[in-house]
């Protein structure tokens, strides 16, 4: 039986085509994170399973990761997420660093999913944290950084937007409003993830089950609340404004940055329930043939616990390769990467201008240039077609006329042509550099 030519379910090949795609997208991630000063690590593919157990939840680890015993019985998982790797790390060197530490990765990551759109088993993530900042001042970095992030991929404010919310405000309704027990408040907090999923009667119903009526009442006051200017008078009016002083201080201060046309307050924002500790948000495509969270994040104050070290507050991001590309396609903002971005197509039509136009070649890549040689003698009525085909601006044609070898290079869309003596490499820079 012949072997497959697919890849392995839920993963992709990446041929130039799409590999130039995924080099805009890391490219873009990395030019945002160095903007704000964030330096890039990187960690294993492998990590024990128990790093995973300490922090992630029971369906990653019961059905979504890849886990085996290696020859050493180490029982051991190829990465699922980042984050545990990212704990670790930090735990090993922040006693002795200058705070805040602001790290970003791309890590590759594999889950046991089912592949549909926005989501395969393989995956890259742009993750951005910052770990001892002040309090409110690292999650305005963080905002704002995505927020930057969007803008340097052409995005606005109709297209996206931040959701957020803020868990110390949830466990405050929770604990000293509606004085839940802990399985009832974990059970309402299942019923807010779902809220927007389910029509009004599931809801009402998933509600009245967990909920006495007057209880019922105030958490779905909760539930309609559509701005953060609204959800404060809902805590003053039941005696629990202090609980948002933080987060109202972010808004203030997002405000005063103009990032809140790209942020809005939503109370059905509540991420992982035994891991964020503070703000919590999702990035969310506007557009109605893509409406989905893209991207999400938070606070979080207890991620150094499981290694037996001191609080460290920190707050960060994972964004998918997926479902960013999605979002830049469903609104058209994907650049034109349907060829490789060469500066030249080199090229010669006699034997003799060989070894002429290999030096040639050699002494434009020392000065930078990208140039595609053309292997072996050309025909001259093929040289053009070939490489408007490769998406070439220019192309560069080595040839003798009256006893001496020069350098005839055209730009194809404006039909301009100028010849050169092959001595004459800053001149052949200038003109290709620019037009």
């Amino acid at each position: 039986m012949a072997l497959s030519k697919k890849p392995y379910k839920g993963s992709r090949d990446f041929f130039p085509s799409e590999m130039r795609i995924r080099d805009y997208l890391f490219s873009q991630m990395r030019k945002t994170a160095h903007s704000f000063a964030y330096e890039a690590y990187d960690g294993p593919l492998l990590e024990e399973v128990k790093l995973y157990k300490a922090k992630s939840g029971e369906e990653l680890i019961n059905e979504q990761i890849y886990d085996f015993t290696d020859r050493g019985e180490r029982h051991v998982a190829i990465r699922p997420e980042m984050t545990p790797t990212l704990a670790r790390m930090v735990a090993s060197v922040h006693r002795q660093t200058a705070k805040p530490l602001r790290w970003y990765a791309i890590p590759n990551l594999m889950r046991y999913e089912k592949p549909q759109r926005g989501r395969v088993r393989e995956h890259w993530q742009f993750n951005v944290d910052i770990f001892g900042a002040p309090p409110v001042l690292g999650e305005v970095e963080i905002l704002s950084l995505i927020v930057h992030f969007f803008k340097n991929l052409k995005a606005d404010q109709t297209m996206f937007s931040i959701l957020v919310n803020d868990r110390k405000i949830v466990d405050a309704i929770f604990n000293e409003l509606l004085q839940l027990k802990d399985d009832e408040a974990y059970k309402l907090y299942k019923v807010i993830d779902k809220a927007k999923k389910v029509d009004d009667a599931a809801l009402d119903k998933m509600i009245s089950d967990i909920l006495a009526d007057d209880k019922k009442s105030v958490f779905k006051n909760y539930l309609a609340l559509s701005n953060h200017l609204e959800l404060l008078e809902f805590l003053k009016s039941h005696k629990l404004s202090d609980q948002a002083q933080e987060f109202m201080k972010i808004m203030e201060n997002c405000e005063q940055l103009g990032l809140l046309p790209y942020i809005q307050y939503d109370p059905t924002i509540v991420r992982g329930l035994d891991y964020y500790t503070g703000l919590v948000f999702e990035i969310f495509d506007l557009n109605p043939e893509n409406r989905r969270a893209i991207a999400g994040g938070g606070a979080y104050a207890s991620l150094m616990k499981i290694f037996d070290e001191p609080e460290l507050p920190g707050i960060g991001f994972g964004l998918g390769d997926v479902t960013l590309k999605d979002f830049l396609e469903t609104h058209k903002l994907l650049p034109d990467l349907a060829h490789a971005s060469n500066d030249l197509f080199l090229c010669h039509t006699e034997d003799q201008e060989l070894i002429a136009t290999q030096k040639l070649a050699l002494v434009l890549r020392e000065q930078g240039l990208k140039v595609e040689l053309n292997l072996g003698k050309m025909k001259f009525n093929k040289i053009f077609k070939t490489a408007e085909s490769k998406g070439h601006q220019y192309v560069a044609i080595v040839e003798e006329k009256d006893g001496h070898v020069q350098v005839q290079i055209k730009n194809l869309p404006t039909r301009e042509a100028k010849f050169f003596q092959l001595s004459d490499i800053s001149e052949i820079q200038n003109f290709i550099k620019d037009k």
